[in-house]
């Protein structure tokens, strides 16, 4: 029996992965900045990606100039046919391969990887005892498991919330990462015995987009995906739409005359060392756009945070 969530497997099934590869946000720089300044070691590293996807964070990965000479080895594990295709396609990399595979079930030898990373994917693990065996398994002792989310931010926007309270509506008991169950994961005895507190940040910014980035956005939801064409096209033509319209026509945007507005995003960072080497507690630090305050350490500075505007 599949340990898929019968929602991520036709949401994420054939037909669905090209859409969601053009249109879900990138991975902005300071996350992957996060990741890499965690680590214990200078590299090369051996990275293992569960929950690969298409390879939109492969290709950050690769992409950046501070990761892409650190990087020995990736091999990315997917359990979506479909997504593995596109991965395939739109990664070429050597250092890379693409495989079946779980939380639970990666087919990495032991203790091979310095680096686990989820990216976008870990609130679908229906087993945190389990994932956090095969963690511990596969990783060096002084290695690391990386989360990363991005995701609308409601709390800036009144109209971004109103999409979001549209959509999240159908959810249908899916375990999103807004429910934080997958929080659970850090109470398991395995993850007790065998990692560190949680160092977690939390990143606000903007994005540009149009109404068709929005309603693409929201359409690359699993639980959008697999609705009855009806229902479908009411979220996707007919409400979202006008609570689109609605910003576009009352609120200053980046470019007005296009139809272009900043849209609203929090990226979610976490970083868990294995308890082979020290840990430092919880440290929770907040950047917004701008100027801003750090606590790090019991102590506190500001820094400015620059945010790209992409579509």
């Amino acid at each position: 029996m599949s340990t898929v969530h019968k929602i991520a497997q036709a949401g994420f099934g054939a037909g669905t992965n090209d859409l969601y590869d053009r249109i879900r946000p990138r991975y902005q720089p300071w996350g992957l900045k996060h990741i890499k300044e965690s680590l214990a070691s200078d590299g090369p590293y051996n990275v293992v990606e569960i929950g690969a996807g298409t390879g939109i964070f492969t290709r950050a990965l690769l992409a950046d100039p501070e990761w892409s000479p650190s990087i020995k080895e990736l091999r990315a594990v997917e359990p979506s046919e479909g997504m593995r295709s596109v991965f395939s396609k739109s990664v070429n990399d050597e250092r890379v391969k693409v495989s079946d595979g779980t939380f639970d079930t990666t087919g990495v030898e032991d203790g091979w990887a310095d680096l686990v990373v989820i990216a976008q994917a870990f609130h679908w693990c229906p087993d945190h005892q389990r994932a956090a065996k095969e963690f511990e398994r596969i990783l060096k002792p002084n290695g690391a498991v990386a989360m990363i989310w991005n995701l609308e931010d409601r709390d800036a926007e009144r109209w971004a919330a109103q999409v979001r309270d549209l959509i999240e509506q159908h959810e249908h008991g899916t375990p999103q990462f807004r429910l934080e169950l997958w929080r659970a994961y850090f109470k398991t005895p395995q993850y007790e015995d065998g990692f560190g507190a949680p160092n977690e940040k939390t990143w606000s910014y903007h994005l540009e987009a149009d109404e068709d980035i929005v309603v693409d956005r929201a359409s690359s939801k699993s639980y959008i995906s697999v609705l009855p064409p009806d229902e479908k096209a009411r979220v996707q033509a007919g409400d979202s739409g006008e609570i689109v319209q609605r910003r576009v026509t009352t609120c200053s945007g980046v470019d007005k005359e296009r139809g272009l507005f900043k849209y609203p995003y929090k990226t979610w960072g976490c970083y868990l060392g294995r308890r082979s080497r020290p840990s430092f507690g919880i440290r929770t630090q907040t950047f917004d756009a701008g100027r801003v305050t750090v606590q790090h350490q019991n102590r506190f500075h500001e820094c400015d945070v620059m945010s790209p505007v992409t579509k």
